[in-house]
Order: C-alpha cells, then sequence, then structure tokens
C-alpha cells in the first residue's frame, strides 16, 4: 500500500514539484535525468510509474513562456524601436532558454499534483 499514489501525509505540489522532489516524502529525487522520472524514489520507495504528465507541461510552458518572451519583445520595441535583424538573435535563445527552463519544474508540479490528488485514467462504468 505504500506504493500506491496518494497514500502518504500531503506535501505541497507546488513546493515538492517545482524542486522535483517525491511526492510523498520530499526528500528523494523525482527526475532520474533531465526530464525521465525516476522508476521509484530513493528514500521512501514511492513506486513513480503512475507519474504520467503527458503534454500538460509543454502546454503550459508555451503559454507562459510565450507571454515573457512576447512582452518582453513589446517592451523592448517601445523603448529602443531596434531593426527587425535585432529580434530573431535576441528573442528566440530567450524563447528557448525560458522554455526549457521552466519545462522541468512544471512537470515535477504536474507529476506532484496528480500523487496529492490521487489522478487516475477517466473511465465510463457500465459501458
Amino acid at each position: 500500500m505504500a506504493s500506491e499514489p496518494g497514500g502518504g501525509a500531503s506535501l505541497s505540489p507546488f513546493i515538492t514539484g517545482l524542486r522535483g522532489r517525491c511526492p510523498r516524502c520530499g526528500r528523494g529525487r523525482l527526475f532520474s535525468g533531465f526530464l525521465t522520472v525516476a522508476p521509484k524514489c530513493g528514500a521512501c520507495d514511492l513506486d513513480l510509474s503512475f507519474a504520467d504528465a503527458g503534454d500538460g507541461p509543454a502546454v503550459f510552458v508555451s503559454l507562459v513562456g510565450g507571454f515573457l518572451v512576447l512582452g518582453a519583445a513589446l517592451a523592448v520595441e517601445t523603448a529602443f524601436e531596434p531593426p527587425l535583424w535585432i529580434y530573431p538573435i535576441i528573442f528566440a535563445p530567450l524563447a528557448l532558454v525560458v522554455c526549457v527552463g521552466l519545462l522541468r519544474p512544471f512537470k515535477g508540479f504536474l507529476i506532484a499534483a496528480q500523487y496529492v490528488n490521487r489522478a487516475q485514467q477517466g473511465r465510463l462504468d457500465g459501458l
């Protein structure tokens, strides 16, 4: 029973997810690679096979990262009015850095929220 999702004390999914820690104990690592979820927690042996964030992190990152980079581009445009060739040189790498930097914390948060809320696959009973 200890390896089932939602079975432990409730830690904040914001803190544990954004730090990339186990959603049950908050000490073990959630990731074994940059975005690869570890098979189990090294501290409390929580089976992390339930963790499936899908495309959710990419959607949130593209929305938040796009908002930030576009806001910065608009601020630069209104303040300095640089030539058009400046934008791909500055803002394409900035978009890449922002999106890659946000991807792991968002994925960690979504996995921790799955654990805390005991999320499961949707089912239609009686069909």
